[in-house]
């Protein structure tokens, strides 16, 4: 027994946190290379390692998947001090090259000096597709930097092979996240591009994108479905996601068949970012005027939402409620009680269909069935829920009003 737990506590020496060894860098100088300032790490590995993130077989693993900024060439080397096979005759260790084989399309190299080769090329790749808005960022060091954003499709040259290479990050960054098949040309890609200075040369940098599917609605519309979305790391928290969504909206509001612009199984980070851009736009629309907002939710409200933003009606009651609080003195006690209320409606609808549910229920089930489904829906923790569903959105509402005070 001791041997075997003696065993067990040296195999466990090989075994490595794949987020931790996989190593991430966008290169736009040979010196990046050895900077570990331009390294970051993945937030999940579970896709390619499995649930636990563990490569086994190694020890002083690392995982370099190294991009050139602009056009997403890539270096792919795996390191080692050790490996399991070298000490334990019959334990193998795992295929972690293989396993980002799966994910890294052809055409990447394993040498350092081709790769750097590759960088010298980046002052000749270009943006693809068509600029949409440019936009500046003042950064830490009081520079001015400019973006771009662009939208493309799979007929820009050099775009599809160029995609393949820039979706492998959502393995890394998005949890549930697959690749498209990007042949239909129902897709619309959006990119996010910095402008940098090299040599005296403007290059462009890979910042993030967007993929929307065009989905056909009866009998003349489309519905843009937002599909993936994604910041890479060394750009987050600058605001570029929303200036990209914001981009986004609004070349689809300028096309006559988009009826509304959706998203597929949004993430809650992404539902904060469209509140904000939503209400950013919204916030100058005469139906939503501060002295109309008291009067409650309107038809008015939709109709113009829906007409020059694209926005449907679910949306834009979120936007009526931020714009509502924004207006409201919460501090005045019957004019807090009645936003809490006319939220508190729309929160209640969910347990109001539960309870219609409940009614029909009655005719069909057994008693002791009854009684089950009824411990589910006890009027006491619905209140709990729903009062606790108030103030989550209250929080977030908040952050939006602070954050549109703070860019006015």
């Amino acid at each position: 027994m001791a041997d075997v737990n003696a065993m067990e506590k040296k195999l466990a020496e090989y075994k490595c946190d794949t987020n931790e060894a996989t190593c991430l860098k966008l290169v736009r100088f040979p010196d990046d290379l050895d900077d570990d300032g331009t390294t970051f790490h993945p937030e999940y590995s579970h896709q390619i390692f499995g649930d636990d993130e563990v490569a086994f077989g190694y020890k002083g693993l690392q995982i370099q998947l190294y991009y050139t900024a602009g056009n997403l060439s890539t270096l792919f080397k795996v390191k080692y001090s050790s490996k399991v096979k070298d000490t334990f005759d019959c334990v193998e260790p795992d295929d972690v090259e293989g396993k980002i084989r799966e994910i890294i399309p052809a055409g990447f190299t394993s040498n350092t000096d081709d790769f750097i080769s590759l960088l010298e090329k980046e002052a000749n790749f270009k943006p693809f597709g068509t600029m949409l808005h440019s936009y500046t960022v003042h950064n830490e060091e009081a520079e001015e930097l400019t973006y771009q954003i662009h939208k493309a499709d799979i007929s820009c040259p050099g775009f599809l092979e160029y995609h393949k290479r820039l979706q492998t990050f959502l393995m890394w960054f998005i949890e549930t996240a697959s690749f498209l098949d990007v042949d239909d040309d129902r897709w619309d890609f959006f990119l996010v591009f910095e402008k940098y200075n090299k040599d005296g040369e403007t290059l462009y940098a890979t910042v993030g994108y967007m993929t929307v599917y065009n989905y056909y609605v009866y009998p003349d519309k489309t519905r843009p479905r937002v599909s993936q979305m994604l910041i890479l790391p060394p750009f987050q928290g600058e605001g570029h996601g929303a200036q990209l969504l914001e981009a986004v909206h609004r070349f689809y509001c300028g096309l006559p068949k988009v009826q509304d612009i959706t998203a597929e199984d949004p993430s809650e980070n992404y539902v904060k970012l469209r509140d904000y851009v939503l209400t950013k736009l919204c916030q100058n629309l005469p139906s939503f005027d501060a002295d109309k907002l008291h009067l409650g939710f309107s038809a008015d409200m939709i109709k113009e939402a829906q007409e020059k933003l694209k926005i449907n009606k679910k949306h834009a009651r979120r936007v009526y409620e931020i714009l509502r609080l924004r207006a409201t003195d919460m501090s005045d006690e019957e004019k807090a009680r009645a936003y809490r209320l006319e939220v508190k409606k729309r929160l209640f609808g969910p347990y109001r269909k539960n309870q219609r549910e409940l009614a029909k229920m009655r005719k069909c089930l057994r008693p002791e069935e009854l009684v089950s489904h009824m411990g589910q829906l006890d009027t006491q923790t619905q209140h709990e829920e729903l009062e606790k569903s108030y103030q989550l959105a209250l929080e977030d509402y908040r952050r939006i009003i602070e954050r549109l005070a703070s860019q006015a």
